[in-house]
Order: C-alpha cells, then structure tokens, then sequence
C-alpha cells in the first residue's frame, strides 16, 4: 500500500499492569489464534462482547467530560448519537497497521514531529477514529510513542501510572513480527461522555479477532479507560466471520 489510500468501507498482556500497546496487541492476537484450535467444537465463533462495565470514570474525568465538547484542536462536535455505516475515509500507515484520517473534521487534528497522532472529534466517528490511530501507533515499537500513550492517551489513575513506568523500559525489540491490521468495527455505546468501540482485527496469517476499546471524552479529546489493575480493553476473542461488524479498512 502507498503511504496513504482511499476506501469507503501464554496469558493475554491487556490485563497485565500499564498495558504497552506496541507489540502486546499482536502477541494477544496470535495467542488467540492459536486457543481457537484448543476450544471444543462449536465454541470457535465469539459474538461481539459487551463492553466491560468493571471500569467506571472517576468523578474528576466526569466532571471534564461535562464541559463544552469542542476538542483541543478545535475539530467540529457532533449530537449523533450512533454510527451504523462506515465513514468514507483516507486512510494512512501508522507503523505497519492503516489508520484513518481527516485532520479537519474527524481526526487527529494534531500529529507532532514524531508521528505520534491525537485531537479527535467530540462524536462518534471521531471515537472510532480514534480507536483505531490509538492502537495503529502502537505498531511502531517506539519507545518514545508509547510513553506519549501512557501520557497523553489514557485517563488518569493508577493504571496509567504503572503503564508510564513500564513504557519507560519498553524494548522495542521484542515482540512479535506478526502485523495486524483493522477490518471493521462496532461502535457498541455512545454518550457525550464515553464511547465502547468494537474493532475487528485480521492478523498477518489470516485469522479474525475482535477487542473492545472503551474510551472516555477527557480534556478535549478520546482517552483510554484503564481499571487499576491495568486492564485496557475486553479480552481479544476469535472470529470466525465478520458478522455483526460494519467493514471497514485501508489496506
């Protein structure tokens, strides 16, 4: 793929203390690959799950989410509500994996000198956007962008502490060499103050995963809601199909 295209359409490291996004989100996704030929018959397929519910906003990040929905970068808000169709998109590479963007309508409205992408849009597209460009940057392996995630992309809290000190002696050498890249979502929930978002995964070797992201609107942009215990997203679970999702993708 060109640099930028045009589409319409052992344990699992995400419960693991201050989830480093670079490389952890292959790992989960080729260890669920390989448990789909441990399952009994019949229990290969998972359904979309829920959005998890053990992780709630804290009263400050409430009370922020509150305020005007004008993003930090000045990108437009929405009233919607729901997203069922996917949004026409440019989509760009991020590390190895595509991410969409629209700098003045949806996002990221700012990208640095690094790469590293934030400033999405106050509605449900700019969520989705940013679901996606969250977990694309991470493909890069760079130390620098996962500190800048720990730092900037997720709500404040214990589990965010402990991600900044582990993204402190992350090695960008490990990890797997597999890539992921996204297929399609499922914008689970929305209000004005969060956002759960489904996103189907293909790995490298064909298989079909899916995660959600809960985000949480915070200071004028989507963050990642992570519990105490570091728990980022839902548990990855196999797909055998991309059923229940709306495809969605730029390579």
């Amino acid at each position: 793929m060109s640099q930028s295209t045009e589409s319409t359409t052992e344990s699992n490291p995400f419960t693991k203390p201050g989830f480093i996004i670079a490389a952890a989100l292959v790992v989960a996704l080729v260890a669920a690959g390989i448990v789909i030929f441990l399952l009994p018959k019949g229990q290969s397929n998972a359904e979309p799950a829920p959005a998890s519910s053990s992780v709630g906003a804290s009263p400050a990040s409430s009370k922020s989410a509150d305020v005007a929905g004008e993003s930090v970068c000045g990108l437009p808000s929405s009233t919607e509500t729901a997203l069922g169709a996917a949004p026409k998109s440019k989509w760009e590479l991020v590390g190895k994996m595509a991410a969409p963007t629209d700098p003045k309508t949806f996002g990221p409205g700012l990208t640095d000198g690094s790469g590293f992408r934030s400033c999405f849009a106050h509605s449900p597209t700019g969520a989705v956007y940013s679901a996606v460009n969250l977990v694309a940057l991470g493909s890069s392996k760079s130390q620098q962008m996962n500190i800048d995630l720990a730092d900037k992309l997720m709500v404040p809290g214990a589990g965010r502490d402990a991600a900044k000190q582990q993204a402190a002696t992350f090695d960008p050498s490990t990890g797997s060499s597999d890539t992921v890249q996204v297929r399609g979502f499922l914008l689970k929930s929305y209000t004005p103050a969060e956002a759960n978002v489904d996103l189907a995964f293909q790995t490298s070797g064909g298989k079909l995963f899916h995660a959600v992201l809960p985000l949480e609107w915070l200071d004028g942009d989507w963050k990642v809601k992570v519990s105490d215990a570091g728990q980022l997203i839902n548990d990855v679970a196999p797909l055998s199909d991309m059923s229940g999702f709306i495809a969605w993708a730029g390579v």
